[in-house]
């Protein structure tokens, strides 16, 4: 008798990707950064303003049920999300970011078919600020979740968009945040003669889907410090919180940023980081006495002297 042999080929189901959400934001800011890893291997950039625009981004859909979402960009490895201004990001970014994990985890698509192939919309404003030398160029999308501070194009390596800028001869600095650039010019040349150049130039950059920046910055950004890499005093935890809460949402208005750099028990003198068009303006000195000094000195009695720029 012939034997017969049955083949049964069994195939094991395709492993699932499992995805990890970490949300990120700055208090006060109307951005959230929400970092997803493996990434999305999305190979362009997408911006959704409501439900009907994000027809073919399930994702994205999903996330406009929220009442508080305004707008939803999708990234390779990340999405950035800005809210209506009814309440903060502290209050539900954990609960966004595990939204946004199960739903991945549980299959759910990022894209359809019907997804857009169009360019991002993009709009980019300048506004003048405190220091003469320096415009804000304010985007109607998140760039940054972090500080990024350049000084010179060596220094740039890890930013495309701000290697691209270096390139025109009459930017000194650049100093990226969230949603804008403050970029230093030479005194020679005049913000009326440049400012619609460089208007033009950030827009179409962002349009194309480019990269603002490829690697982290080589040192610790100095509004993620030393805070929460030291262990502080009491005394320098109430300074912390005080130039969080009342000083740097107003320098950031003007398009620069303050960072707390260390406290002298000694002296009680404070001394702080300027940076963007803070660092190198002329009001800064009157901005220290009159502002951030005054404000230490009333709500720390006793512990505050005198306040210090180290970059002023």
């Amino acid at each position: 008798m012939v034997g017969y042999h049955r083949r049964i080929c069994i195939f094991a189901p395709k492993e699932m990707t499992m995805y990890n959400v970490v949300g990120k934001c700055k208090k006060g800011n109307a951005w959230a950064h929400f970092e997803v890893t493996p990434s999305l291997e999305l190979h362009r950039t997408l911006s959704f303003a409501n439900i009907d625009e994000a027809k073919g981004a399930p994702l994205a859909q999903q996330l406009f049920y929220l009442p508080f979402v305004k707008k939803v960009t999708l990234t390779e490895q990340a999405l950035q999300i800005e809210r209506f201004n009814i309440l903060e990001w502290e209050e539900v970014i954990d609960q966004v970011a595990l939204q946004i994990e199960e739903y991945l985890n549980k299959g759910g698509a990022v894209l359809t078919s019907k997804a857009s192939t169009s360019t991002v919309p993009v709009t980019v404003y300048a506004e003048s600020t405190p220091n003469p030398n320096v415009m804000k160029f304010v985007v109607n999308k998140m760039l940054v979740d972090q500080i990024y501070e350049y000084k010179d194009i060596d220094a740039a390596s890890g930013s495309p968009l701000a290697t691209a800028l270096f390139h025109f001869a009459y930017i000194k600095e650049i100093f990226i945040d969230t949603n804008y650039l403050s970029i230093t010019k030479y005194e020679r040349m005049s913000w009326d003669a440049v400012v619609m150049e460089l208007r033009e130039f950030i827009s179409n950059y962002l349009k194309e889907g480019k990269k603002v920046v490829d690697t982290p910055p080589t040192v610790q950004p100095s509004d993620t410090p030393m805070t929460e890499a030291q262990d502080l005093t009491d005394t320098e935890r109430e300074i912390v919180k005080i130039l969080d809460e009342y000083i740097k949402p107003a320098v950031a208005s003007d398009g620069g940023n303050i960072a707390f750099e260390s406290y002298n028990t000694e002296d009680k003198k404070v001394k702080v980081i300027l940076q963007g068009a803070c660092s190198g303006c002329p009001s800064s000195t009157i901005t220290l006495k009159n502002g951030i000094e005054s404000m230490l000195k009333e709500m720390l009695p006793g512990k505050v002297t005198h306040v210090e720029a180290v970059n002023g």
